[in-house]
């Protein structure tokens, strides 16, 4: 008989008008989504979701994983002589440079921080070649449903959203240094660590660079940006925006931290010095002067949201101290 967190294997979907269904592992045959609630007569084609595919592809530079894989993606349904049928779009990306042997330690080991030992507690089994559906190939399926969800939000409402690196281990950029409403994607793209600011983007690769040569790791933090958000999108009490989209990151691999505005910050703000400000500008819109709430009133109010995750370094060591040997699925601890 199986206990009760053995069979409750769900998880894989999230969303409710548009529904994401991620599937695949980091060394089977492939990954991808399921996304259902896409309008019908949206352009789409394989070239819309390669942009941002293309974006997260490992490889293409020495800051990051070194797996060659091209991340070619293929629209098995749900599209039509290049527009959304409005039935569910089923999006593949074969994998290419599967190599379980470099994995053949980890039948017998537990990785430190990684989620061999709990997928084993929990199901009894697991997937020993690169941490199966815990993998960060399981992001690939949330890229391309990304990549249709921002094509919707700029059809129907010109929204844009951009990210960026704004810390890597000691490297913060300034408050200030970026600015939220003018910021561009070709500026992101600029340089391998992307980052919009040139001097600190250096800093932040030397950073790297340094940890690297010895076999080592570090974290940062990504922020967000979303301009043009549709207002009022959210509902209280448990369906609030934030909740909604702090679920979706933090269930991102690795990731340890999540705030909107201001964040963690803000307390060290009076409630006078945090207020966000009502006024009425030239066209008539009500809008506030500062955005320390992140564009989130308990639903949408601003028109640019702002919001970080950070992400720890990555738990690898070259070396086996930490590692926790399984015998007869007991572990002792190196």
């Amino acid at each position: 008989m199986y206990c009760l967190t053995e069979i409750e294997a769900a998880g894989s979907t999230f969303g409710n008008y548009f529904r994401v269904t991620t599937f695949g592992e980091s060394h089977g045959g492939g990954v991808g989504c399921i996304v259902d609630g896409c309008p019908p007569r949206i352009p789409l084609s394989e070239a819309d979701l390669q942009v941002d595919l293309d974006r997260r592809r490992p490889g293409q530079s020495r800051i990051t994983t070194p797996r060659k894989e091209t991340d070619t993606c293929r629209l098995y349904s749900g599209v039509s002589e290049g527009v959304t049928t409005g039935t569910p779009i089923h999006v593949f990306v074969p994998n290419t440079d599967q190599r379980g042997h470099d994995y053949k330690e980890m039948s017998i080991a537990y990785r430190p921080s990684h989620a061999d030992a709990t997928y084993d507690m929990k199901y009894g089994v697991r997937a020993v070649q690169g941490g199966g559906r815990s993998s960060a190939r399981e992001t690939i399926g949330r890229v391309a449903s990304g990549a249709i969800a921002k094509k919707i939000l700029k059809h129907f409402s010109g929204t844009e959203v951009l990210a960026y690196v704004s810390q890597v281990h000691q490297v913060v950029l300034p408050d200030g240094s970026v600015y939220h409403d003018t910021v561009t994607l070709d500026q992101i793209e600029s340089n391998i660590v992307r980052c919009p600011h040139p001097e600190y983007a250096e800093k932040m690769i030397a950073a790297i660079d340094a940890v690297r040569t010895r076999g080592d790791s570090i974290g940062g933090v990504v922020t967000c940006i979303v301009r043009n958000a549709p207002r009022g999108l959210g509902s209280p009490v448990f369906d609030k925006l934030e909740a909604e989209l702090a679920k979706a990151v933090m269930s991102l691999p690795a990731t340890k931290g999540f705030e909107f505005g201001s964040g963690f910050a803000g307390t060290f703000l009076t409630g006078s010095e945090h207020n966000d400000e009502f006024f009425t500008d030239e066209h008539g819109t009500i809008r506030t002067r500062t955005n320390r709430s992140g564009g989130i009133q308990v639903v949408i109010f601003s028109v640019t949201l702002s919001l970080s995750v950070c992400l720890p370094s990555t738990s690898y060591l070259e070396s086996s101290v930490g590692y926790g040997y399984v015998l007869d699925k007991g572990v002792c601890n190196f």
